[in-house]
């Protein structure tokens, strides 16, 4: 996980403020600076749906795929209807190397919401991934 103890202080302002910064770094590219502030917004907040999915989005990022997963996997475990939890975990397992594991997480997204073409795209390419293994076993 992302460095709790970093030498940065606690942040100015409330964690409403933290949330927010940590918006727009991840909007503004800065992922890992908006992890860490993120990571503190939850401490101080852990039951925020909204700061738990940023930080989520915010660790996948900046590539800590195993972090993301688990972030996702909590949002997934308390709503299992959120198709945007399963994609998130579906996109950080594929990531891993995962496929197996991913695919019925972004079939469950697809299949909840099939207007969205980055779900359908995503499960087509871990199902893609899968065939050609299987394909060169």
């Amino acid at each position: 996980m992302i460095n709790d103890d970093a030498n940065v202080g606690t942040p100015g302002g409330d964690v409403y403020d933290w949330y927010r910064r940590g918006l727009a770094l991840l909007e503004g590219g800065d992922s890992a600076a908006a992890a860490q502030l993120l990571v503190r917004a939850r401490e101080a907040e852990p039951g925020s749906k909204s700061i738990r999915e940023a930080l989520a989005r915010a660790l996948f990022n900046s590539r800590h795929y195993a972090d993301s997963a688990e972030a996702f996997e909590g949002l997934v475990d308390d709503n299992p209807s959120d198709d945007y939890a399963h994609f998130g975990l579906g996109l950080a397992l594929s990531r891993m190397g995962r496929h197996d594991a991913a695919a019925p997480h972004l079939a469950m997204a697809a299949a909840m919401r099939p207007s969205v073409d980055h779900y359908d795209n995503a499960l087509r390419q871990v199902r893609a991934t899968l065939r050609a293994r299987e394909d060169m076993k």
